[in-house]
């Protein structure tokens, strides 16, 4: 017995895509608390080693977060666009210049 073929149109796989939008959103909004977490602290001295551990971890953080949802993005660039990925990337920048200013 053939099989019916499926039907195709210009939504065909959008909307399964779109659902990737979710956790895309969410692993954004997990980027822009640690990389505000690890500017808004600052260490009270050259000697306070918690603050600087805490502000690399925080941008540590933000940097696993960025990728987790750049690499959803590129699982569904074609439903999302690039206005989706450009938050990330731009947060993930943030938190590598913080990260390479405590040095």
């Amino acid at each position: 017995m053939p099989r019916t073929p499926r039907p195709t149109g210009p939504d065909d796989g959008r909307r399964a895509n779109r659902v990737l939008a979710v956790p895309v959103t969410l692993l954004t909004l997990v980027t822009a608390f640690f990389c505000w977490a690890a500017l808004v602290t600052r260490p009270a001295g050259p000697w306070d080693d918690g603050a600087y551990a805490g502000i690399a971890v925080a941008c540590l953080v933000a940097l696993v977060a960025a990728t987790g949802a750049l690499g959803l993005w590129l699982l569904s660039r074609r439903a999302l666009g690039w206005a989706w990925a450009a938050p990330a990337l731009i947060l993930a920048a943030v938190a590598a210049v913080r990260w390479a200013s405590i040095a």
